[in-house]
């Protein structure tokens, strides 16, 4: 990453503290997956729509971002998240928070989604293509 994301929740690790070596594997092999959301909605010319369910308990894999979006949460809930520059951050959610995340050219998140809370996570994506 180039320049520092604003990043929701609280940093709770650093230094891969805590990963374990199939967690690096993981990040290793999903170093380029861009399916960021469990469903794929909706996608035209200028965005795609993502629906993002995970269960308690439940994860979704790492996964590359490198357009700009927003996520809005439409359940409450709680999540752990690994990013590949070993940090791991804390993070709750209230429905219909939402939050943008802007990507210069180059810039990515590398990132997964571990649902730490007692109820299913529900959030919606929507990554906005860039303009050729």
């Amino acid at each position: 990453m180039s320049t520092p994301l604003n990043l929701a929740g609280d940093l709770i690790a650093t230094d891969f503290e805590g990963w374990s070596p199939e967690l690096r594997e993981e990040f290793e092999r999903n170093a380029y997956n861009d399916q960021v959301g469990s469903e794929l909605l909706s996608e035209d010319a200028r965005v795609k729509v993502w629906m993002i369910t995970v269960p308690p308990g439940g994860r979704l894999p790492a996964h590359r971002h490198i357009l700009d979006y927003f996520w809005t949460a439409l359940s409450d809930g709680h999540s752990l998240q690994h990013t590949d520059d070993g940090t791991t951050r804390k993070v709750s959610y209230r429905a219909g928070q939402t939050h943008h995340l802007y990507f210069a050219p180059g810039q990515y998140l590398l990132h997964d989604l571990v649902n730490d809370g007692a109820t299913e996570l529900r959030f919606l994506t929507v990554e906005h293509k860039r303009s050729e």
